[in-house]
């Protein structure tokens, strides 16, 4: 590939774009949320935790409700996993970063419509998108839903 006075311009650019990101409100919010959680004792020894109970549920999962422990290992995974969803620091940072996914995602939706509205974007689980069917129909927009 050739390097054009386009092509650096538009690296250039996405470079700026870049920058833009991540000094806006909702990157910032992300670094710090972060921050805090990898500096939050408690919330790592609860990820620890549920890292190990994930390898113990993985192994009962193996053989199913026929493995001795399948109904107390998924019981204390499905605690794990409430405790880890409540905890104050862990909570802030999975809602940081899904402001930050949501961003990026509307950046690349905007990004790829300027070239074509049938270029498909992945924008993640299409269940909880709340737009309706954004190019992630698979078919590129021929099925009529934008």
């Amino acid at each position: 590939m050739i390097a054009t006075s386009n092509l650096l311009e538009v690296i250039e650019n996405s470079e700026l774009l870049a920058t833009y990101i991540a000094q806006s409100e909702i990157a910032i919010n992300y670094k710090r949320t972060k921050k805090a959680l990898n500096e939050d004792v408690d919330a790592q020894l609860l990820i620890a935790q549920f890292i190990q109970m994930k390898e113990k549920y993985e192994e009962v999962q193996r053989f199913g409700k026929y493995h001795p422990d399948f109904h107390n290992v998924s019981k204390e995974m499905r605690e794990l996993k409430r405790k880890l969803d409540l905890h104050e620091s862990i909570a802030q940072f999975k809602k940081a970063e899904a402001g930050l996914e949501q961003l990026l995602n509307e950046v690349s939706r905007i990004i790829a419509d300027a070239v074509s509205p049938h270029i498909k974007v992945p924008t993640g689980n299409p269940f909880f998108d709340n737009r309706s069917c954004q190019g992630g129909c698979g078919v590129g927009g021929s099925c009529g839903c934008r």
